[in-house]
């Protein structure tokens, strides 16, 4: 990390202002001699400089400077950003000369790996800042403001020092039992502990599956039988005309989807094909597709004809989805209204767009939406730090075992501190150069 790295940090494409930045330890330098304003060498730290960026007697833009001196900066390097004006041209002009003077094009995500590489944030931190650049809802941005912020981290630093207090009483007690003043570490104690310390994260780990789910959407398939209105559904929840409706039979033979934001949580809606016996070799694949997606869908939306009976198809789905989330929509009420349905089943009129409001409404009751969002949304919400609790969950399983088959107090020290390196995978206190590049890969170009 030597080396001085720039990146456009604003969209591209014309705009009023777009943002140029730069970091490394000869920042300053490349930069000073470009600029037509004060010295940049003699200017406080985090100040804002008009001037004009000129390169070989020529004005390129007239811009202001920002300039913040390390340590305290993203990246605790020296920093700058050109504010520029939002023109494609000069925005390439600019990063060109730049390049040409000594800067390197950042990778994506760069300057975040250096905050973190120079300790500036920890791993779940820096994950947060990815999930608030790519948050489309309220809640994802809240969650993503607590990882930011260092709270989710302490959830996993106050736990591991916890450990270490534990780790070191035992330490103590093995290699001086003579001593009378030291706390007494015995095995009930441990085993209390360990009881807490898995209680509280059983207790994250459920809070952060369920973030998770609503962080990412909530994978909501439609089903039904042919033409019981299942695309109709679909545009009338996406408020669009997304699917092709028709009243033939089998119009949909392919999955359709879309996404809405209900409630600050986002829905990821499929359409299915219609499920029924037939003969044709494209809609039994279709018709297929629709049954496999029963096991990875986390809510069911299933519909049925308001103004026919229960066919041997609806009953076949009903048994099919009994252990599923899901809402029972009797669709076509403007027509001749079958009453012997259930009192839980909500009517509507997808074509006249009546009921699709209580439709709604009852998703976020099923998922406990409001509830949700009142809570402070400290917990994990990524597939890597669940899965990393999940381990530590198993670990500190392993010791209360050892505990329970009265194994070597050594030995349950040892599988205490694979607890302790566990937890600190979580936060990034250990890693890999693979895990570190993959992750930051991720990231936009400029972040």
């Amino acid at each position: 990390m030597n080396d001085t790295i720039v990146a456009i940090s604003t969209a591209l494409g014309e705009g009023a202002i777009s943002i140029i930045r730069i970091s490394g330890d000869d920042a300053i330098k490349i930069v000073n001699p470009l600029f037509d304003g004060k010295n940049l060498n003699e200017v406080d730290s985090h100040t804002i400089n008009y001037g004009h960026i000129i390169y070989k007697d020529e004005i390129i833009d007239e811009v202001l400077l920002s300039i913040m001196k390390a340590p305290k900066t993203y990246t605790k390097e020296d920093v700058i950003e050109i504010n520029t004006h939002g023109s494609i041209a000069v925005v390439n002009k600019i990063m060109e000369i730049l390049l040409l003077k000594g800067c390197r094009m950042a990778q994506p995500g760069e300057f975040t790996k250096r905050a973190f590489l120079n300790g500036r944030i920890d791993l779940t931190e820096s994950e947060g800042v990815m999930d608030l650049i790519n948050s489309e809802t309220e809640l994802t941005r809240k969650m993503a403001i607590n990882q930011i912020s260092g709270k989710v981290s302490k959830l996993i630093t106050d736990l591991r020092e916890n450990i270490v207090a534990l780790i070191s009483n035992i330490e103590v007690n093995i290699d001086y039992p003579e001593y009378e003043d030291i706390e007494v570490v015995t095995i009930s104690k441990i085993k209390n502990e360990v009881k807490m310390m898995k209680e509280k994260l059983l207790e994250i780990l459920k809070l952060s599956e369920d973030g998770k789910t609503l962080k990412d959407g909530i994978k909501t398939i439609i089903l039904g039988k042919p033409n019981v209105g299942k695309s109709s559904l679909l545009n009338a929840l996406l408020e669009e005309e997304k699917a092709i409706v028709t009243d033939v039979k089998g119009t949909t033979r392919d999955i359709v989807e879309g996404s809405i934001i209900l409630g600050g949580v986002k829905l990821n809606l499929i359409d299915t094909a219609g499920v029924r016996k037939s003969n044709d070799i494209v809609e039994k694949i279709g018709i297929e597709k629709s049954l496999n997606l029963i096991d990875e869908a986390e809510l069911v939306l299933l519909v049925l004809d308001a103004s026919e009976k229960l066919s041997e198809e609806d009953k076949f789905l009903l048994d099919k989805t009994k252990d599923k989330k899901r809402i029972i929509i009797m669709n076509k009420i403007d027509l001749d209204v079958n009453n012997s349905y259930d009192n839980d089943i909500i009517k509507i009129s997808a074509k006249n767009n009546v009921g699709i409001d209580e439709v709604k409404e009852k998703i976020k009751e099923l998922f406990n939406v409001g509830s949700f969002l009142s809570k402070n949304l400290t917990f994990f919400t990524n597939a890597r730090q669940i899965a990393l609790l999940k381990s530590a969950i198993e670990s500190l399983e392993e010791v209360e075992n050892g505990i329970n088959k009265q194994r070597e107090i050594d030995m349950i020290e040892i599988d205490l501190k694979l607890v302790w390196e566990k937890l600190g995978d979580i936060i990034g206190a250990n890693y890999t150069e693979e895990l570190i590049d993959d992750l930051f890969s991720r990231f936009c170009l400029g972040k």
